[in-house]
């Protein structure tokens, strides 16, 4: 794209003085599963809701190329079932994958079906360093019997889960922060990364962070017009408090905007340069354990 504005999103980093960015929130998915999610948005599927066009729809070499020009040092992948017995094909998919790209921070997922915690057993003693779960999109909520001996798994080797549980774009019976709570008071040492701040219902997340020390925010899309029309400001000073575990998202590449644009909506909070520095590299590197 001859327009992106790559130097922007670069200067935006090295102003702070930081080795790059680490975006949590990224997506590369196998190619008949990518052409059904971009289907579903271009349709504006009722999980969607609304125009949004997307605009990183180059190859995926030229968008992890892309990535790279950006300043981005580590990403993950993110794959998430939508129903039983798909998880082991993204699973498989996505481990090829993070073998050609010494960049992406190994992701997989899981889903409620019987043999899930063997699988997540699995990708953990093989290197998986963070696994992805959506609530809106396979329609379970996260206390589901069937998971229950995953999150023993995941709370014991405190492996990060990034968890789509907000409502936004559509809510649906199994979105919101209902079935994270009861979760969290029966598993308060899982490491979890809330999606999109957990939008619309940035609040009632931010507050569950603030009373369990392992829950994270990832802050993709929630600030931004596009998603965050029903951003609360309420919301901000408490994510200065979170300073710490506020991580870098963006959702790429199913992005309506340029990259620098969230990038410039994050700043536009109005929390600092020291908060800014956290958000965008020290919080995900210590999680991590990425070295500058």
């Amino acid at each position: 794209m001859t327009d992106e504005p790559v130097e922007a999103t670069r200067a935006f980093w090295q102003r702070l003085g930081l080795p790059g960015l680490i975006d949590v929130h990224v997506h590369f998915l196998p190619p008949p599963i990518e052409r059904a999610v971009w289907r579903v948005f271009d349709e504006a599927g009722p999980l969607i809701g609304r125009d949004w066009p997307i605009r990183y729809r180059q190859p995926v070499e030229e968008r992890v190329e892309l990535l790279r020009s950006f300043g981005i040092r580590r990403f993950t992948t993110l794959p998430y079932a939508h129903k039983p017995g798909v998880a082991g094909y993204l699973n498989d998919w996505s481990r090829d994958f993070a073998a050609t790209v010494p960049e992406v921070l190994r992701s997989a997922t899981f889903y409620p079906e019987p043999r899930a915690v063997d699988q997540v057993r699995a990708q953990v003693e093989d290197g998986v360093e963070v696994l992805k779960v959506h609530q809106q999109v396979g329609g379970f909520h996260l206390d589901d019997p069937l998971l229950l001996p995953v999150w023993d798994l995941l709370s014991d080797t405190r492996t990060p889960v990034l968890v789509h549980a907000g409502s936004g774009p559509v809510g649906t019976p199994f979105t919101g922060p209902a079935s994270m709570a009861r979760l969290l008071a029966a598993y308060p040492r899982l490491t979890v990364i809330v999606a999109h701040l957990g939008a619309p219902e940035v609040l009632d997340f931010a507050r569950l962070a603030a009373e369990h020390e392992r829950v994270f925010l990832d802050t993709s899309m929630a600030v931004t017009p596009f998603f965050g029309e029903h951003f609360d400001p309420e919301v901000v000073p408490l994510l200065g408090e979170l300073r710490s575990r506020v991580l870098w998202g963006s959702d790429f590449p199913t992005l309506p905007f340029a990259y620098v644009e969230q990038l410039d909506a994050l700043a536009g909070l109005g929390l600092g340069d020291d908060w800014l520095r956290d958000v965008c590299w020290h919080n995900a590197a210590a999680l991590f354990g990425v070295e500058d």
